[in-house]
């Protein structure tokens, strides 16, 4: 069933599901094991919850069989994400049975949306946390084990987490997230994040750059900024300081070091400033890559959708993004089949994209969110034969726009930070370069590592995948 097509690069950092990484499990009494699905930000606050974790004497395990405590990070924002959550807790309810003692949690946006159903009507797990109340996670592991089923979904107005070191989960040593904020002041009508993640509010900027000098210390080279909506960043110290706006924290993290890259996401059309692209021209280490969420190429269904620009307006930002940085990749979120769409309005996204030039897109067909503006307000009136029909459409042309991208980099050059073996043979690296691109190119003879840097010459190309030689190191 074509429910969502995701990025189309096949060495992507991007998953679904991930397990964590593997401490030395004797030194701790119980060892838990985590999975986080959906957006960045859960991947982020899942290294969150495993500091807190650790901290008071839990340790992580790749081996579920080990584990006491199982927790799923999760994501309410597309209707995919509930059921495979709800299809492994089922699974994990089954071991439960032959381990009594075994906690279940679920944590994030998904765990305050459906704590009723998760804990009582459907009891399937003895630990709900919403991403606000992590800190609260040693306290509810002791209710649950005196029996209680535990819960704490309370959003806060000040919760950051700065102070919190977060632990690597999975983590290459090379690329790293940084989260800079939290919730959402956007009230997209078809979105939940606002009611479960709350409002807006910016973390310190001083905690961000101490985060980003230790990660770079550690031999990290690539750093991603994480916000809902990043644009928003804004940041008053307390000591009569100027306000750190996100064009001059993106300069600052810049400034940490000339060979730490860094990329951030994601961007609010109606809020990225020429500041911020100036910023981004200005320093060759702030990758020239940008995620613009376009969601609907129709200035009406824009309007329904409250996202507070019209087609013309998105276009005149992606004219200015290219006058800043005629190299910038740029990609996009695209719903397909939102309320009273119709064939028009269909082909102005199409259309919409043609003109953007995508490099990659996160394609979905409309599902209905309970809670959400969307949900409250419109009809859910286009038929899923419809919505799906039309995501093809929409894939089928992302997929075009992509390889034509591709062709167009074949001959260029381009420095590229090496972040391991390709996942199809450990004869090739595979890095990143500016735009996002994965390259993946012969080891060859050169004296080369993970976090290297090295020029790549692009060759040939997939429709996902750039391939290339190398022709200097950088």
């Amino acid at each position: 069933m074509l429910d969502i097509a995701q990025k189309v690069h096949d060495e992507s950092r991007q998953g679904e599901a991930f397990a964590p990484f593997a401490l030395d499990t004797n030194r701790y009494r119980r060892h838990f094991y985590i999975e986080s699905y959906g957006c960045q930000m859960n991947f982020s606050d899942s290294e969150i919850v495993a500091s807190i974790l650790n901290g008071e004497g839990f340790g992580a395990t790749r081996n579920l069989e080990e584990a006491d405590l199982i927790f799923l990070n999760t994501c309410s924002i597309r209707e995919k994400a509930e059921q495979t959550v709800r299809k492994r807790l089922t699974e994990f309810k089954k071991l439960k049975k032959g381990n009594p003692a075994l906690l279940v949690g679920v944590l994030g946006c998904m765990a305050e949306r459906l704590k009723a159903k998760f804990l009582e009507e459907e009891k399937l797990v003895d630990i709900v946390v919403g991403p606000d109340a992590y800190r609260a996670l040693p306290q509810l592991i002791d209710e649950a084990d005196g029996g209680q089923k535990a819960i704490n979904v309370l959003l806060s107005r000040e919760e950051t987490y700065a102070d919190i070191s977060p632990v690597r989960l999975n983590s290459n040593g090379i690329t790293a997230f940084v989260s800079i904020m939290r919730g959402c002041n956007n009230m997209c009508s078809f979105c939940v994040v606002p009611f479960t993640r709350g409002r807006e509010r910016s973390r310190n900027a001083d905690s961000i750059l101490a985060e980003c000098r230790d990660l770079y210390a550690q031999g990290y080279k690539e750093i991603t900024l994480l916000g809902q909506n990043v644009d928003s960043y804004y940041f008053i110290p307390d000591a009569d300081g100027q306000p750190v706006t996100f064009a001059r924290l993106l300069e600052l993290v810049a400034l940490v070091a000339p060979d730490l890259r860094v990329r951030f996401s994601t961007s609010h059309p109606k809020d990225i400033t020429d500041d911020v692209l100036a910023t981004m021209a200005r320093y060759e280490n702030i990758c020239r890559y940008i995620h613009l969420p376009l969601q609907s190429g129709s200035t009406r269904v824009l309007g329904l959708m409250n996202r507070n620009y019209s087609r013309e307006w998105y276009k005149a930002k992606v004219d200015r993004i290219r006058e800043y940085m005629p190299d910038c990749g740029i990609s996009s979120d695209i719903i397909a089949g939102f309320c009273t769409e119709t064939e028009e309005d269909h082909q102005d996204t199409l259309d919409l994209m043609r003109f953007a030039q995508y490099d990659m897109s996160y394609m979905f067909f409309y599902s209905e969110r309970p809670g959400t503006l969307a949900q409250r307000r419109y009809q859910d009136d286009v038929p899923e034969a419809v919505k799906k029909r039309r995501l093809q459409e929409i894939v089928e042309l992302q997929n075009k726009l992509s390889f034509d991208s591709n062709l167009r980099d074949i001959g260029k050059t381009f420095k590229v930070l090496i972040e391991g073996d390709s996942k199809r043979s450990e004869l090739d690296w595979m890095g990143r370069n500016s735009q996002n691109k994965v390259i993946v190119f012969p080891k060859e003879g050169y004296n080369l590592k993970p976090g290297d840097y090295v020029h790549v010459q692009v060759d040939s190309s997939t429709q996902a995948t750039l391939l290339g030689k190398i022709v200097a190191n950088a």
